[in-house]
């Protein structure tokens, strides 16, 4: 990090730094584990449990219950399956695209989450029953009770996504911008609060 010093006082501040190679790459890295990590628990689950089979796990915090969901994350707004995916589609597309201008590592990490996510149920959208872009999403995880009585049954998708808008919102909240910095809104009030202490 290099130093300038203003001539008026002779303090010295720190320059930016150089943001250096956008995070692409752990985002796609990040988006390809979650992806695969979904498929492949969705698959097992397929193979290995029969719809509405509930397997109580952990003393019953956690049941493994095989349910398909055409709606949103956690069984949100069943009935819209075409919608949500080409939302999902557009998510990923925005994503992809914005991918290249990220130079903040955890909004690389956010966004791979999001977008494992997103592509991961988009894929039942796709090729599951009962038909093109309105394939019912393999869900399987139903926490503290079986079918979902007490929490909607998810999947490592949905709990992707999740995360990554969370972390999403803290760092929009924080004012971090995707090349790393932070928003100068966000800098100007800091500046004023410790102007007035």
């Amino acid at each position: 990090m290099s130093e300038t010093t203003d001539p008026q006082d002779g303090a010295v501040d720190a320059a930016p730094e150089s943001p250096g190679r956008p995070r692409t790459r752990l985002l796609l890295l990040l988006a390809a584990v979650v992806l695969l990590l979904d498929l492949g628990t969705k698959l097992l689950v397929v193979a290995t449990i029969e719809r509405g089979e509930n397997i109580r796990l952990l003393g019953g915090a956690v049941y493994l219950t095989h349910a398909r969901n055409t709606g949103a994350a956690f069984s949100f707004a069943e009935g819209f399956t075409v919608v949500f995916t080409l939302i999902a589609a557009v998510v990923a597309v925005v994503i992809v695209r914005t991918a290249r201008r990220l130079f903040s590592t955890a909004w690389a990490v956010t966004l791979g989450l999001v977008l494992g996510g997103a592509v991961g149920n988009l894929i039942d959208r796709v090729f599951r029953d009962p038909g093109f872009l309105r394939g019912g999403v393999v869900d399987f995880v139903s926490v503290f009770a079986p079918d979902g009585e007490v929490y909607p049954i998810f999947n490592v998708a949905d709990s992707a996504i999740v995360c990554g808008g969370v972390l999403g919102v803290v760092l929009a909240l924080r004012g971090i911008e995707f090349d790393g910095t932070r928003a100068s809104g966000t800098r100007a009030v800091r500046d004023r609060g410790a102007a007035s202490d």
